[in-house]
């Protein structure tokens, strides 16, 4: 009998340890409805700043509400639950807890819908409640502006009851309706479809500041407030009263006011209405708004939009004292960039750590726009080279700069570029999106340009139409930046304009508008057809190339090479014209050799203009050339005389070396993809063919070496300023000293100008 005992608690143990073993194996993820008990889910938008359709999604589930994390979030997920909230799809979705971090649970990680269900819980995840993650994971989404027909509002749509979704100035009196921007008039917040007022009980300069932030203006003015206050018509009326009345009635005399707001109280720093406190009217009150009026405000715009966004740079210039310590890079519309500041004369980056919403504004408010609408992080805006200068920049709120607020110095160990900081500014409106539109394309990002001119829609003269011409047509559409610049649209003809009204166009890059660029005041065009109109097509990202400087200085040196050595050289036009007359294969030529390393810093690859069915074998060096003219190197004088040059085709466009955690996806082997990847860069060293200047021909003394990137913007870029590089050059007729390199845009404007006055050497002792 002992042993059949044995043998079944042998058994038990075993039967146990499986149990065990089979509950300490992570499960995949199941469908969430497995875990949902209870009455139906409850949805919401929060967060701020937001408008109705975008926000933090929560969801109310065990009589609590929560948030959903971020880990494989996708935009089907975000499908499901815009129709949870009543809106017909999801037209994106946010990460990292851009609305603001959530409170509470985080109700659902791991989330994985396939767009098509009818119900988050048919979802799967890692189930209720389940979840490893922070706040600072909090998903959000962004619905289309359009409500499922019949949709019957179950759900809570409507967010925390102290949500301001958005603000507008409405002009009310004739001497403020001028052109956008409109800077004065009355306050109105966006409720149920239409507009309310907010009543201006102990309304102050603090409120109206952050109102004029959030609608992109850097800081608030005093309004006569006599023009909007309601005339009693108890009083006496003389003629010219009456006449005032009839031609400066208030607002609220001919329309009926709807007060939603009162009691607001902002301290003066905030980003958004939201995080002022102020009370809601209830719909059953019955007193409204005892003082009368509504709220009024008058703001003062930054000096881009002062006079509507078309004053020319060289006249605002005079105006500046000094130069700004502060600039935003790599953004492709107005008031968003990379943050970076000047230090000792050099310009750097901010490290992100604890980067905010309030540092963030301090920054937007300095160079003239309003309140951060975002503060980036993680070099969102792409990278940048040269010193990191600031570190937990911890702002208050009331700073004029960036440079008032406590901060940290950095160190190569404490912060890398990838956590350079950036801001997304809030920028007034100027409509120019409305005189401008592209047809006719596969996606809502390319197509043939239209343009609204004398009040007519017509097409551009695609002669001149380049990369910096498509860079302003893509920023005022506000689609990012210019992909390509196309000059025959004859396959997106998919509309029924056909007039030109547009030529000439010659733009510098930085303009807001085509309106902005030089062009012609009557039609000249010799194609006036359809067919060769100017169309474009844009991207959210692209490439931004570099040239490590110090590598430049390092490897410079002179050779004299025999010309025997030289042929294909001479083929590939890497000479100073003056070889051909050259007794070959005889004597030499004197080359200033060095290598360049060419990073892409950029959010996109870096890719030739060109297919590989155009790409030009070159037999002398085995090798395709991708493009006709990658690099333009060049020798100065000071002044800017042109004494020797030469030209690099990109023999071979890959990635040498990358970032740790970046991969190398192009490589020219076997007619392989040719491109640069972000994080990666290309490296030619000093001692392969065409790595030279010819300075054969050049007399001793002080030049500049100047490299420059991409020089006919055949391929376009975030930005086009750091694409030079500049060094100090010292040759004595045998040996050359090259010092001082320096990306273009990198010193303030006051070494710049002592590096081209630059007397030159007196003796081999570089400093």
């Amino acid at each position: 009998m002992g042993a059949p005992r044995g043998w079944w608690a042998l058994l038990g143990l075993l039967c146990g340890l499986c149990l065990w073993m089979s509950a300490a194996v992570p499960s995949p993820p199941t469908p969430t409805g497995q875990s949902q008990e209870g009455p139906p889910l409850q949805f919401r938008l929060a967060g701020y700043p937001r408008k109705h359709n975008e926000g933090r999604i929560e969801v109310f589930y065990n009589q609590e509400w929560g948030t959903i994390c971020d880990d494989d979030f996708t935009l089907a997920n975000a499908h499901v639950l815009c129709h949870h909230l009543g809106f017909v799809a999801a037209t994106g979705w946010t990460h990292s807890a851009k609305y603001g971090k959530g409170s509470g649970r985080i109700w659902l990680d791991n989330l994985s819908c396939g767009g098509g269900e009818k119900s988050v819980v048919d979802c799967r995840s890692r189930g209720w409640g389940n979840s490893d993650c922070s706040h600072e994971e909090d998903a959000g989404v962004i619905c289309k502006d359009e409500r499922i027909a019949g949709f019957v509002d179950s759900n809570v749509i409507e967010t925390e009851q102290n949500q301001v979704e958005e603000l507008r100035l409405r002009p009310v009196v004739s001497h403020a309706k001028r052109p956008l921007p409109v800077t004065e008039g009355i306050v109105e917040v966006r409720y149920k479809n239409s507009w309310a007022q907010i009543c201006d009980e102990n309304w102050n300069s603090q409120n109206s500041r952050v109102v004029c932030g959030m609608l992109g203006f850097p800081a608030e003015k005093k309004v006569n407030r006599n023009f909007y206050r309601p005339v009693s018509r108890a009083r006496p009326k003389h003629r010219r009263r009456e006449d005032f009345r009839g031609t400066k009635r208030l607002y609220a005399q001919r329309h009926p006011l709807n007060y939603r707001l009162h009691s607001v109280s902002c301290l003066g720093d905030e980003v958004h209405l939201s995080l002022c406190s102020f009370e809601f009217y209830r719909s059953n009150a019955t007193e409204v708004c005892r003082s009368g009026m509504p709220a009024v405000v008058g703001c003062l715009p930054g000096p881009l939009f002062a006079t509507g966004g078309a004053q020319p740079k060289k006249r605002r210039q005079p105006k500046q004292q000094g130069q700004k310590r502060i600039r935003l890079k790599g953004g492709a519309r107005a008031g968003e960039g990379r943050v970076e500041v000047l230090k000792n004369s050099q310009w750097g980056t901010v490290c992100d750590d604890r980067w905010n919403l309030i540092s963030a504004s301090v920054v937007c408010r300095e160079l003239g726009f309003g309140s951060a609408k975002e503060a980036l992080t993680g070099a969102r805006m792409g990278q940048g080279m040269g010193p990191i200068h600031m570190n937990e920049v911890q702002c208050a709120g009331p700073e004029k700069s960036l440079w008032s607020c406590p901060h940290k110095n950095i160190t190569e160990e404490g912060c890398k570029h990838s956590e350079d900081a950036g801001v997304r500014c809030n920028i007034p409106y100027m409509g120019y999106e409305t005189t401008i539109r592209i047809v006719g394309g596969r996606t809502v990002f390319e197509g043939r340009v239209e343009v609204k001119r004398a009040g007519r829609w017509g097409t551009v003269c695609s002669t001149g139409w380049s990369t910096t011409e498509a860079m302003v047509a893509c920023r005022q559409l506000g689609l990012g930046y210019a992909m390509h610049a196309v000059t025959e649209t004859w396959y997106w003809d998919a509309s029924n304009v056909t007039e030109m009204v547009l030529s000439g166009v010659k733009c510098a890059g930085h303009e807001m508008t085509l309106n902005h660029c030089q062009h012609h005041d009557t039609l000249k065009c010799q194609k006036t057809g359809t067919r060769f109109a100017a169309g474009v097509i844009c991207s959210e990202t692209a490439s931004d190339l570099l040239l490590h400087a110090p590598l430049v200085q390092e490897t410079a040196y002179i050779e004299d090479r025999p010309l025997h050595m030289l042929y294909c050289a001479a083929e590939e036009n890497c000479l100073s014209s003056s070889a051909r007359n050259a007794n070959w294969p005889y004597g030499h030529r004197r080359l200033l050799r060095f290598s360049s390393q060419i990073h892409n810093n950029g959010r996109a690859d870096f890719r030739p203009k060109a297919g590989r069915h155009s790409w030009v074998w070159h037999e002398c060096h085995g090798h395709y050339h991708s493009m006709d003219i990658f690099t333009h190197y060049d020798l100065l004088t000071p002044n800017g005389t042109k004494v020797a040059e030469g030209h690099k085709a990109s023999f071979c466009l890959e990635d040498t070396e990358c970032q740790e955690e970046v991969g190398k996806r192009y490589e020219c082997a076997n007619f392989g993809e040719q491109g640069i990847t972000v994080g990666c860069w290309d490296l030619y060293r000093h001692d392969i063919d065409c790595q030279w200047i010819d300075i054969t021909d050049v007399r001793a003394g002080n030049y500049i070496l100047q490299v420059v990137i991409n020089p006919r913007y055949e391929v376009a870029e975030s930005d086009f300023t750091n694409n030079a590089m500049k060094c100090n050059c010292k040759y004595d007729g045998h040996r050359i000293w090259v010092h001082s390199c320096h990306i273009g845009d990198a010193l303030s404007e006051e070494a710049n100008r002592r590096f081209e006055q630059y007397p030159g050497q007196l003796n081999n002792q570089v400093v």
